[in-house]
This record gives structure tokens, sequence and C-alpha cells, in this order.
């Protein structure tokens, strides 16, 4: 009789917690290709490799929100980056996103490690989506600009008349002068199939002499076809030290194919220069599901050692030796759920 009793709590209890649960989702993103990369740095060769987020990368995450009447939501939102060729963990815990926030008619207010204001500039100027090999993420990392902010405070405003404002600080969290402190903030403007955008950072890395971050982007999209570009810029106290990163891009779409090409230029104050070109190709299967193929070719000057950049990997071609010209070509398959 006890045992009855209790399986009968136990069931009258399930329909509860479905319903707590419901506003919480799981989700993610597996994307792995095959293919051949090649430096052209002397005494290299080309390598066969199997790679994990070359179109996106690959991820785990858990989202949700809760109603807390009056138009107010709180929510949240953890986001790890994993290896789909190895299974391991790309990086730290939930690096790609740890967010806590509230959401209302001013818009959406987060607290962790968030998207940087100017990683909207870039992502909106993309054609190739921040993936492939050539996309405009070779302008964040290590002397370049940020993409995402750790200790930090963000706000998004919701659309008006087309205009979305973004704000962020980074706290450097430093007890010694500069603090390492990031404020930055981006606009953009969205209106049928146009989208323009300008953002800017500034970091206390030095005592003497803040480091700016800007750029803009723009994208049109008219039919089956669609055009982006983006100019972002890396300016470092000091001399010699300005890096620029310029794309642009144009896809077509008809039925389940969609062709991309793109054109990339880095160039850094001492001279160093790299133009890249980027063919892609995407096939839908489904909803959820594509294949994909990708080429990318870039070409350093005798001053230059720029690599290729894709999705899931900072340097996914990278090569140490001046004018060298890497290449990299592959087919993959990527699912979301």
């Amino acid at each position: 009789m006890k045992h009855k009793l209790l399986a009968a709590a136990l069931i009258s209890s399930l329909p509860l917690f479905a319903h707590a649960q419901t506003n919480v989702q799981v989700y993610g993103l597996i994307d792995a290709s095959f293919g051949v990369e090649d430096s052209d740095a002397p005494g290299e060769k080309s390598r066969t490799v199997v790679q994990s987020g070359t179109q996106s990368s690959s991820r785990v995450g858990f989202r949700g929100t809760e109603d807390l009447g009056n138009g107010l939501k709180a929510l949240f939102n953890i986001e790890a980056g994993l290896a789909t060729d190895t299974g391991l963990g790309d990086s730290s815990l939930f690096q790609r996103r740890s967010v806590v926030g509230l959401q209302g008619s001013f818009g959406t207010v987060t607290v962790g490690r968030e998207y940087s204001p100017l990683n909207f500039v870039a992502a909106g100027g993309d054609i190739l989506g921040q993936g492939f090999y050539g996309t405009n993420l070779a302008s964040f990392g290590t002397n370049r600009l940020t993409r995402r902010l750790s200790n930090s405070v963000n706000y998004r405003s919701n659309q008006m008349n087309g205009f979305t404002l973004n704000a962020g600080y980074s706290a450097g969290e430093r007890q010694t002068d500069p603090s390492g402190d990031l404020q930055g903030a981006s606009l953009e403007y969205a209106n049928g199939g146009l989208f323009l955008a300008a953002g800017y950072h500034n970091v206390e890395r030095l005592a003497t002499g803040d480091d700016k971050e800007y750029g803009f982007g723009a994208g049109f999209k008219f039919g089956d076809f669609e055009v982006k570009g983006s100019y972002l810029v890396a300016d470092q106290t000091g001399a010699n030290n300005k890096y620029e990163h310029k794309n642009i891009g144009a896809s077509y779409a008809t039925g389940a194919n969609k062709f991309f090409l793109n054109f990339q230029q880095q160039e850094i104050e001492t001279g160093a220069k790299g133009n890249a070109v980027t063919l892609a190709y995407t096939y839908t299967l489904s909803k959820r599901t594509n294949i994909y193929s990708t080429y990318a070719k870039l070409r350093n000057n005798g001053r230059a050692t720029f690599g290729l950049t894709s999705a899931g990997n900072t340097v996914a071609v990278p090569t140490t030796a001046l004018g060298s010209d890497p290449s990299a070509f592959n087919v993959g398959l990527r699912h979301s759920f």
C-alpha cells in the first residue's frame, strides 16, 4: 500500500515538474569536416585533417527564461564549445557565453561573459556568417579586436524604428593602474534587406594611452542575392601596432543550394599585408542539417605571416614563414539540435 501511495505521489508530481522546466532549452550544433590544408611554409607539406567547426563552431548550451510579470523576464544562457574531431572541450567550460539577466520594455541587461558590441557589427558584415576559411573572425584575438567580454555588464535595446543599441562594460578587475577595463558601444540599423552598423571599444591596457577598437559593417539582401562587407580596426598604443581588416562578399541561393564568394584583406602598420579569397557552397538537407564545401587561398606579402581562420579554429591554417601563401579545402556536415 505504501509503495502504491509513493508511486501515485511521484506520478502526480510529473506534470508540475515538466511545466516548470518548459522554459529551459538544451540546444547545440555539431560541425565536422574532412580536408587538406597547406601552410606553404618551407619544409612543410600539406596535411590531411579532420576538423571541428569549419562552418560553425560546435557547441552545446542551456538557456531559459522566467516570466516575472508586467512584461519582465529573467533569463540565463550558458554555452560551451567542443571539438567534434576529438570530443574535447575547445577551451574553458562555458566560455562562449555565460550570462544571467533581465528583459523587458527597456531592453535586455546581462551580466557575465557576453558578446562585445563590436561583435554585432562584424557578424552583420560577414557574408560567410563568421564561418568557413576567410571569415572576419580573423580580426579578433590577441593584439586585435575583442569579441567576448568577461566580468561584464551589458545592454541591448529593443529595436526602435530599425535601430538597436548595444553597450558593454568589462571590468579588468586589476588592483593596479591601468585597470584593464573595456567600455564599448555599437549601433545597428535594419530595414527590410538593409543592414548598417558601427561600433567602438576603448581598452585601458597601458598606464599611458588607451587602445582603440572600432568598425563598420553593412549588408543588403535583394531576392536570392546578398552582399555584405565590414571594415574593422584594432589600434593599440605604440608605434606600428594598427591592425586593419577589410572584407566584402556575396551569396546566391537557389533552392537548397547556396554559393558564397568573399574577399578579405588584413594589414598591419608595419607593412604586412595578406589578401584572401574564399569560395564556399552549402546544400540544405533539412531545417537543421546541411553539407558544405569550402576553399580559400591567402597571399601574404614579404612582411606578412597571416593565416586562414575558420569558425571553430582561431587560425586553422597558420604560417610562420614570411611571404607564405596558405590554402585550405574541405567538405563537411553540420547539424543543429
